[in-house]
């Protein structure tokens, strides 16, 4: 064979091998370089992140599955339902269970509910009200079931049309004995002091005698009483009891009949705070005064994470227009109460004028 001809296929057979490990090396490290764009699924924000466990007074326990759901669907981070019961009976729990206490945010619809007068030592010594809210008196076609009830409903129904006078006539059947309220406790539930102070404000406005219905009531004993008013609700409906007080959102979400009391005795009307205030009840740990009706939220020093905890507040207090369906008034702006150094997510709040400075807590 031609010595040259030799030469020149060694040459390109060297040429050739050189030319596929080339491409080989190439194409590894491509390979290298690519494979973690092309099998890695993107990070869930939720990665890592705490779940968010509720605690809500038993009124609004629609109102926080509804918050719940928003919020786990905004930022991925799972909410489990909501653990509902008296405001102070919860923060009681919350208290005792200390860092057992499977917690995260705490929505009481008390001031003092967040306060170490019920939370000890794991109060935060702030709250944000975020929505406002109103009493009434529930009942149903089974409980308006004796003419006495339906007496007392007709009164109502004159008192909502124009006739102011015909509430002295409602509020005097409606504490006489002959029709049985529900009035959850007030130790455990604010909704029940809250019943008491409109007993005590109907008699101021309609009677000239502030404890008159407040003592009939007692006297003729026509209140009947669970540890919070969701648990009266049943029996209002089988027709055991024929009114109930309980707020109007909790009447709204469960489908109930009210009686829709003026602004001077539902206590949801920020305008009448100096005539709420004029009024209390003692309760065991002390007396409580009267004042608008605010749905409030507050992280306990126990809770499982503050992290969570204060993105789940920042969300509740940017989207509080959400539980306008339910018959709650948000607040254009949350007001802060506090007696000590909030957390930075909460001042931001405050500075960037989503938050006004209500006093302390």
């Amino acid at each position: 064979m031609n010595k040259g001809l030799v030469i020149g296929i060694v040459v390109l057979v060297i040429i050739v091998i050189g030319v596929i490990a080339y491409v080989e090396v190439g194409m590894a490290h491509r390979a290298t370089v690519t494979t973690p764009t092309n099998t890695t699924t993107p990070t869930s924000t939720s990665t890592n992140k705490a779940p968010v466990y509720v605690w809500v007074a038993d009124a609004y326990t629609a109102e926080a599955q509804y918050l719940d759901s928003l919020f786990q669907n905004s930022t991925g981070i799972t909410v489990p339902p909501p653990k509902s019961g008296g405001s102070f009976a919860l923060a009681k729990d919350i208290e005792s269970e200390g860092p057992n206490a499977q917690v995260t945010v705490f929505i009481p619809v008390a001031l003092s509910a967040a306060s170490p007068s019920y939370l000890g030592n794991y109060s935060s010594g702030w709250a944000i009200a975020f929505v406002a809210d109103q009493l009434t008196i529930a009942y149903t076609n089974s409980s308006i079931n004796n003419q006495y009830a339906r007496e007392a409903l007709t009164y109502a129904q004159e008192a909502e049309n124009g006739n102011s006078t015909a509430w002295y006539d409602f509020f005097q059947v409606l504490s006489s004995g002959k029709v049985k309220v529900g009035i959850s406790n007030p130790n455990t539930d604010p909704a029940g002091f809250r019943a008491w102070i409109t007993l005590e404000l109907a008699g101021y406005e309609y009677a000239n005698n502030t404890f008159l219905f407040y003592n009939d009531m007692l006297k003729n004993q026509g209140n009947v009483t669970a540890s919070n008013a969701a648990e009266l609700v049943s029996p209002l409906e089988a027709g055991q009891i024929n009114f109930l007080f309980i707020y109007k959102s909790a009447a709204v979400a469960k489908g109930l009949n009210y009686i829709q009391l003026p602004p001077q005795i539902n206590q949801g009307d920020p305008s009448y705070s100096h005539l709420y205030s004029m009024f209390k009840y003692n309760l065991s740990t002390g007396p409580v005064t009267g004042s608008p009706i605010y749905l409030f939220i507050t992280v306990p020093k126990n809770a499982n994470s503050q992290m969570e905890a204060l993105q789940f507040v920042t969300f509740v207090v940017e989207n509080s227009q959400a539980l306008s369906k339910f018959g709650l008034l948000p607040l254009s702006q949350g007001v802060l109460f506090n007696s000590t150094a909030v957390p930075p997510q909460i001042a931001s709040l405050l500075s960037q004028g989503k938050l006004v400075e209500g006093g302390t807590l």
